[in-house]
């Protein structure tokens, strides 16, 4: 296991969907600052957050239920990056980008979740 966060394929590739959102984000219309622009990009920074404060914990238990959470939050992006593909409020190339990347994301943690179940068998 990887001996720091910042090690982990999970952590750096969700850093980089935070940079993607955020990018897309920018261009959303105004009135959406405080909505949707603002929930998707809380729901891409707490998937990092997540992982790096799960991984910093010394139970595998509690490393395992962070990375449930970062999944959640995986879900809740991609639900919210629909909806603004839907609304047209970001161009179809970068949403599929943010899409692919979070479902890649989403893979990698469920990887990692087995690899952790296995290891504590709960």
């Amino acid at each position: 296991m990887a001996r720091h966060y910042k090690d982990l394929a999970a952590w750096q590739k969700s850093m980089n969907l935070v940079e993607l959102v955020y990018l897309a984000t920018a261009v959303f219309p105004r009135h959406e600052t405080y909505g949707l622009a603002s929930q998707m990009r809380r729901a891409a920074v707490s998937v990092p957050s997540n992982i790096a404060e799960g991984q910093s914990r010394f139970s595998k238990r509690d490393f395992r239920h962070f990375l449930r959470a970062s999944r959640g939050s995986l879900a809740e992006l991609e639900t919210q990056m629909l909806i603004a593909r839907r609304l047209r409020y970001t161009d179809q190339a970068l949403a599929d980008t943010i899409l692919s990347t979070n479902d890649e994301v989403s893979r990698i943690l469920s990887g990692l979740i087995s690899s952790i179940s296995a290891q504590t068998d709960i």
